[in-house]
C-alpha cells in the first residue's frame, strides 16, 4: 500500500516554527538530529530558525513522502506529545495503552521516554499506520 496522504501540516509546522529555536518544527518533520542541534544552539543563534521560515514547505513535502498516512494522525499525535507527553496521552492515542499508562505513572519515565518519543514519534506512527 503506497503512502497517499498528507501526513504533516504546514500550519502545525509554522506554529511550531514560532518556537523554532527549540527545534520543535524539525522534530515534527522527522529531523531529530537538527532538531537537537537547534535546541542546544537556539536555532543556530536564530539564523537557522529564520532560514527555516522558507524551508518549511520543502520539509513538509519530504515528511509527506517519507511517512505513512493512516488512522493515527501525525499532527494530533505531535500536539499531544508536545503538551501532554509526560502523561503518555500521545501513546494512548496511538493505541499503546500499556506504555501510555506507564508514562502517566512515571511522568514520561522521568522525562527520558518523552525525549525518546521526540526522536522517534514519526516512525512509531508509521509502524502503527502500516499495521492497520
Amino acid at each position: 500500500m503506497a503512502n497517499t496522504g498528507d501526513t504533516h501540516s504546514k500550519v502545525i509546522g509554522y506554529a511550531l516554527w514560532i518556537f523554532g529555536f527549540t527545534g520543535a518544527h524539525r522534530f515534527y518533520y522527522g529531523k531529530p538530529v537538527t532538531g537537537t542541534l537547534w535546541f542546544f544552539t537556539f536555532g543556530l543563534l536564530g539564523i537557522g530558525w529564520l532560514v527555516d521560515l522558507f524551508l518549511i514547505p520543502s520539509m513538509d513535502r519530504q515528511a509527506d513522502a517519507r511517512f505513512f498516512a493512516g488512522d493515527v494522525n501525525y499532527s494530533v499525535a505531535w500536539l499531544l506529545l508536545t503538551f501532554l507527553g509526560f502523561f503518555g496521552v500521545h501513546r494512548m492515542y496511538m493505541g499503546k495503552w500499556l506504555t501510555g499508562i506507564l508514562y502517566l505513572l512515571t511522568f514520561g519515565l522521568l522525562g527520558l521516554g518523552y525525549l525518546y518519543d521526540m526522536w522517534t514519534l514519526n516512525d512509531q506512527i508509521t509502524v502503527v499506520n502500516r499495521a492497520e
